[in-house]
């Protein structure tokens, strides 16, 4: 019940290893990101590019080659533990890798004067800072689970590699929207404080550990698969969803910059300059 209809090892009537074309994906997007790297710092050497922020990028392609390529393909083809684990991988730790990496800052010091400036109006656009808000973020990838796992879908995906691909970029895409709405370097001009991202963030691990339990209780449930896999599966998801999200945590706090403290009510302390006007400060 657990096994996946569709194969794997070739693609059905051409000899083409499953794990040919996901390869050649990845080792484009390095390419890509490195090509970019390199326009980067040959247009402001000044500035340069971060070496961490490629190592982020060449990480997060490393856990995805882990998630989609022998052996963990064939073992999650086969187990709900296995799908589970490259769920984790696609989902979660490889997009906080590629969301540090800050694709969009690279991409904004590399184009062309004129298609920077319209990426970032599409950056600003009202449909741009709606999906990147945090709370939508937050029902796109954690909200989808409750769909998945508890409804027929989740079966569905296994009864074709079509379905089992598109499952794979909604983990994917999905993942790095929240892991951007919560600590992404990149510019989100409707990204809220702290405080507000951090109980995004709560409720993100709350909800997890909610469907975990059900999981594992076999409550609600729809998933086809022996007990034993979807009760390590739930397993899986608790423990390494919570160190994914620490994770995340731990970004937040390192990609945080306090904001300017702002001049105190005009009707606290009527009569009083400001500070950074008494000191000249621009």
């Amino acid at each position: 019940m657990g096994h996946h209809p569709h194969g794997h090892g070739h693609n059905a009537g051409s000899g083409t290893p499953d794990w040919l074309p996901p390869a050649l994906l990845l080792l484009a997007a390095a390419g890509a990101y490195l090509l970019l790297v390199r326009r980067a710092r040959h247009r402001n050497p000044a500035l340069g590019w971060s070496r961490w922020r490629t190592g982020f990028f060449l990480g997060g392609i490393l856990l995805l080659g882990v998630a989609l390529l022998p052996p963990v393909a064939p073992f999650a083809h086969e187990d709900f533990r296995g799908h589970m684990a490259q769920h984790l991988l696609i989902g979660m730790y490889a997009p906080l890798a590629w969301v540090l990496a800050a694709p969009v800052t690279l991409l904004l010091r590399t184009l062309p004067v004129s298609r920077a400036r319209r990426l970032t109006a599409l950056l600003h656009s009202l449909p741009a800072r709606v999906i990147t808000h945090p709370a939508a973020a937050l029902l796109v990838s954690t909200g989808s689970l409750l769909v998945l796992y508890f409804t027929p879908l989740y079966n569905a995906t296994t009864t074709g590699p079509a379905a089992h691909w598109l499952l794979h970029a909604h983990f994917l895409l999905s993942g790095c929207l929240f892991a951007h709405a919560i600590a992404g370097p990149d510019p989100a001009p409707a990204r809220p404080g702290v405080r507000t991202r951090l109980v995004h963030l709560g409720v993100a691990i709350a909800a997890h550990a909610v469907i975990s339990q059900l999981m594992y209780g076999g409550i609600l449930v729809d998933i086809r698969a022996p007990i034993d896999q979807v009760q390590g599966g739930a397993e899986v998801m608790y423990y390494g969803g919570d160190l994914a999200e620490l994770l995340l945590a731990a970004a937040l706090v390192a990609t945080w910059r306090p904001e300017p403290r702002r001049a105190r009510s005009r009707g606290a302390w009527r009569g009083v300059v400001p500070a950074r006007n008494v000191s000249g400060g621009s």
